[in-house]
């Protein structure tokens, strides 16, 4: 619960910086923002220079999706294009991306095969840049791909697979994939390396048709921008110009196939009726050399007009029921139940039945786009397109039935008025009759023969007047500029990232750093007053603070002296308790200092290392160890033989911890160190107590009632921030004397604003560099260290000597 209450305030810290104090917060990582933009850039370099270029081309094409309406004229319907119906643009839009359309262009432009020329690092696409060509003869297993690598040995031959028969371009070369066949196109150069990947054409078809994008151009409009993105730029482009192409060619055989399928009906029944015609006029002939039937027009004419007339009608008439019949048969067949189109109902001249087969047909076409555009058959619109399919078949079933009897009441009626002639020849002589009836049948052949003529030059115009519904307004041009990688996007990204990434992971670092770093983390924590802060020293020794001594530590232990005046009550016998939140936080440093800054002010100090279990000022003084307060209170020795001057200090001394106790605490409990204190203060003006850490042991808080003040030591970057709120329990609690702060091993960073260290001179005012201070010089760094050594006027002089 304490970290989540530190790491809260940690953010609430963050957000109430001003940007001047985000800046200096992150100003001092410059170097680091500069590495990571430097390598961020590095591999953006490496990305544009060694990732494939994607290119890109864009065509664009008129759906026409009017109809012209109020014509009169059947033949103008016809020259005008009449089959032409309104387009559904999403359609269309769907056909356009449609695999079967895209296997159009892919026959068209050979991409079943690639080609693919080798560089060091990345490969090329060369389409229709290579100096060669692949022909297959033979393709021996057609469902799956396969790849030849290609390397020439000079401008005519090559290898291939590293194998080692060579082949010359132009001839032929067997392998386990096929037979194959190099075509020069230009010359290539020695060593060159090339990959030819073959693919089936459904595959390749699929992967394209998933890249063309197709969408109006203007919103409302019925123009279509197309576009497709591909490794080379004239590849894009062509595939692009033959998309549309291709769409143009396909809508024209689509509207065609009626037409088609009609004229072969009339071309197979006129084949059959010559043959028959032929027959019937040769026994004609035969007949009337046979019996010298040659005038006899002035006796049958008036007979054989109406007779002939009746005949011929009712022939026709029959001829419509076959049409009717074979229309009937077709429509009911479930084998026909979705083929695209229906025979032409245009013999059987009924408004009614053409208009049901013209719309039988557009639906089927409109269901056959859906499928073809790679629509599901369960989809709504399909299952709409067969309801009314269906339901148009049933009228056409409806329709034929009603038009066969009428042509069958037709027929009878016609059947009575030729058996009526009939009749009436049958007074004529047997050769006579005979010789009509031969000649009827041959003017009825006739005359149906030339009927199906007519109709047969009336729909071959239907067939030369149907045009496409599109029309390509702007084609695709080869780009040689990549819309992919995006050189400056890229550039951009990169530096964002190089600065965004140190910066979120220093952020993150400020979020969950919980130790106190500046004097602000301080301050809003605890109302406990700041003493003074000692910066970071660099000096081997723990004591620095001597009468020579210039340095910014030993002026800040000069500064910390001052500001006690204001904090002990009685300045001329003090005892002052030294403790810290736990072990390493510079309690023996702080104490052993201070007891000599005292002392160099004339006042006689001494040092009591109440520290029993981890004693450390005697080390620092480089004093060795003696008997000391345990002793003491155990009786064993006297003060007089246990207080140590500290050598070349006046007024300083240091009662030692002696040996370590098994029981400290209790120790400390005795009633011999009330006496110790008593005697101590007779003794001396300033008594320093160096107590174990509070937040660790009891010590300090038993040892604080013969204490005047308390100097509680906070370690930068070394104390915990959940720490501060046992000073300030302790403060506002008053369980220690008078508690003031002391911040230890300050070192200036620079970053923390205004609420950084160094309100009494560290970091600040003159520092470093100026009379004031004496320059206290860090040791060098690992990378300095090196540097030196690198010196390379280091090594001539050496070299010269």
């Amino acid at each position: 619960m304490e970290e989540q209450q530190v790491i809260n305030s940690n953010k609430s810290e963050l957000w109430n910086l001003s940007l001047k104090d985000l800046f200096y917060k992150y100003v001092r990582f410059l170097p680091l923002f500069l590495l990571s933009v430097a390598i961020a850039l590095f591999v953006a370099f490496a990305y544009l220079r060694y990732t494939t270029r994607i290119y890109s081309a864009t065509g664009s094409m008129l759906i026409k999706n009017e109809q012209p309406s109020g014509r009169s004229d059947k033949l103008e319907s016809i020259l005008e294009g009449g089959d032409n119906r309104a387009q559904n643009i999403q359609n269309e839009i769907e056909v356009l991306k449609s695999r079967p359309l895209m296997e159009r262009v892919v026959k068209k432009l050979n991409l079943e095969f690639s080609y693919t020329a080798k560089g060091k690092i990345k490969d090329y696409n060369i389409y229709k840049q290579g100096p060669f060509v692949a022909e297959a003869f033979e393709i021996k297993d057609s469902t799956s791909g396969f790849s030849l690598d290609i390397k020439f040995i000079n401008d005519h031959q090559f290898r291939v697979d590293n194998g080692e028969s060579t082949f010359s371009l132009g001839e032929l070369f067997e392998n386990p994939h096929g037979v194959f066949r190099l075509v020069k196109k230009a010359a290539a150069a020695a060593g060159s390396e090339y990959t030819i990947s073959w693919q089936p054409c459904a595959s390749v078809a699929g992967g394209l048709a998933g890249g063309v994008r197709v969408q109006p151009k203007t919103p409302g409009t019925s123009i279509l921008s197309i576009s497709l993105q591909s490794t080379n730029g004239l590849m894009a482009a062509d595939i692009v110009n033959y998309l549309m192409v291709e769409y143009d060619s396909m809508t024209v055989e689509q509207n065609g196939n009626s037409n088609d399928q009609m004229l072969g009906f009339i071309n197979e029944r006129l084949d059959s009726m010559n043959r028959e015609l032929d027959i019937q006029q040769v026994k004609f002939l035969k007949y009337k050399q046979d019996n010298n039937l040659f005038d006899v027009d002035k006796q049958l004419s008036e007979y054989f007009i109406r007779y002939s007339e009746a005949d011929k009608n009712a022939d026709v008439q029959q001829f419509k029921v076959d049409i009717a019949d074979e229309i009937d048969a077709y429509v009911k067949d479930k084998k026909n139940q979705y083929n695209t189109t229906t025979p032409s109902a245009l013999l059987l001249e009924d408004a009614t039945l053409i208009e049901l087969v013209g719309s039988y047909n557009r639906v089927q076409l409109e269901r056959r786009a859906l499928l073809d555009a790679n629509v599901p058959p369960a989809h709504p619109l399909v299952k709409g397109a067969e309801g009314q399919i269906e339901e148009i078949r049933k009228k056409v079933i409806e329709n034929l039935g009603n038009i066969r009897l009428s042509l069958h009441s037709a027929i009878n009626v016609l059947k009575s008025k030729s058996r009526t002639e009939q009749s009436k020849l049958e007074a004529l002589p047997f050769k006579l009759k005979e010789y009509v009836e031969m000649e009827r049948q041959i003017m009825t052949k006739l005359e149906l023969k030339n009927l199906l003529e007519a109709k047969r030059e009336e729909i071959a115009i239907q067939k030369a007047a149907i045009t496409s519904n599109s029309k390509v307004i702007d084609v695709a041009g080869a780009s040689t500029v990549p819309v992919k990688p995006n050189k400056k996007t890229i550039q951009i990204l990169a530096i964002l990232i190089g600065i965004g990434l140190p910066a979120l992971l220093i952020f993150i670092g400020e979020i969950l750093n919980d130790k106190v770093n500046t004097r602000f983390d301080i301050e809003r924590l605890t109302q406990a007053p700041i003493l003074g802060e000692i910066g970071h020293s660099f000096a081997d020794n723990t004591l620095i603070v001597n009468k020579t001594s210039r340095t910014m530590v030993a002026e800040q232990f000069r500064i910390i002296r001052s500001n006690l005046q204001y904090v002990v009550n009685k300045p001329d016998k003090s005892v002052i308790l030294v403790t810290s939140s736990f072990s390493g936080e510079g309690k023996s440093f702080i104490s052993t200092n201070m007891a000599a800054v005292l002392a160099l002010a004339g006042k006689k100090t001494i040092i009591l290392e109440f520290d029993i279990r981890k004693p450390k000022v005697l080390s620092g003084l480089h004093i060795g160890k003696r008997p000391g307060i345990t002793n003491f209170l155990m009786g064993k020795a006297t003060l007089d033989e246990l207080i140590t001057a500290v050598p070349n200090y006046e007024n300083l001394y240091v009662l030692a911890c002696g040996p370590i106790p098994p029981n400290p605490s209790e120790m400390l409990l005795d009633p011999q160190v009330k006496e110790l204190f008593d005697e101590m203060g007779r003794r001396f003006e300033v008594i320093l107590v160096d107590t174990a850490p509070v937040g660790m042991v009891s010590d300090a808080l038993t040892l604080s009632k013969f204490a005047d003040c308390t100097l509680y030591l906070v370690r930068q970057g070394h104390t915990f921030k959940k720490q501060i709120a046992l000073i300030d329990e302790l403060y506002r609690e008053s369980k220690l004397p008078k508690v003031s702060i002391v911040i230890n091993d300050v070192k200036n960073k620079p970053g923390y604003g205004y609420y950084g260290y160094g309100r009494y001179g560290y970091g600040y005012g003159y520092g470093y560099g100026s009379s004031y201070y004496e320059e206290e010089k860090p040791p060098l760094s690992f990378f300095e260290k090196v540097m030196v050594n690198l010196n390379p006027m280091k090594w001539f002089r050496r070299r010269r000597k």
